[in-house]
């Protein structure tokens, strides 16, 4: 019996190298007012001493590719947080951003409850193997939002998600990221 095709393994160093840096990506966002939320963002996270000294011990090194566009409401909410942990993080994380109409088919391996959300940003070791991937919100928030959607009442969904969004502090995101830190980083296998 012969095999069903698969997908191709996509370049993720190659979709890596493609993207621009954040310094880059913040100083040409759709529109003023989403940059000037963006650095608003940034400048309210502040990591917890935890937090960086975890991002410190990393034995290793993350890449990630961020599927970003800085018209939405979560890249903007979100992606500062992230940009946190990778300044924590040194010279053993490195981040870019590319678009989805730039890499259309990298992008569709990524669509969350049947739609194209963003952000994802793909975690890959040094060796650009990709080991998990976050996004467009944290666990808790993507599971009101598909429960909103298989009840028809997505509305009541969003609003609960900004209720979450105001109480939880980025907190369950960073969990979320640091975890994936983790995973990227690792050498061996843990015991």
């Amino acid at each position: 019996m012969p095999r069903p095709p698969i997908l191709p393994i996509p370049d993720r160093e190659a979709i890596f190298n493609s993207g621009t840096s954040w310094d880059d990506w913040l100083a040409n966002p759709d529109e003023a007012s989403q940059g000037a939320s963006l650095k608003e963002f940034y400048e309210s996270y502040e990591l917890s001493d935890a937090t960086k000294a975890s991002l410190q011990a990393l034995d290793g090194k993350v890449n990630i590719i961020a599927i970003a566009e800085t018209w939405c409401g979560d890249v903007i909410r979100h992606t500062p947080l992230l940009i946190k942990m990778v300044e924590a993080a040194g010279d053993k994380a490195d981040i870019r951003f590319v678009t989805r109409a730039q890499n259309t088919d990298f992008f569709t391996r990524f669509v969350t409850n049947g739609g194209e959300a963003i952000p994802k940003f793909v975690f890959c070791s040094r060796e650009f193997v990709e080991v998990g991937n976050w996004g467009p919100m944290s666990t808790t928030p993507r599971k009101w939002i598909a429960q909103g959607k298989a009840a028809g009442d997505v509305g009541a969904a969003r609003k609960k998600v900004g209720e979450f969004y105001t109480n939880d502090n980025e907190v369950e995101a960073t969990k979320d990221f640091l975890e994936l830190f983790e995973t990227a980083t690792l050498t061996s296998f843990p015991e």
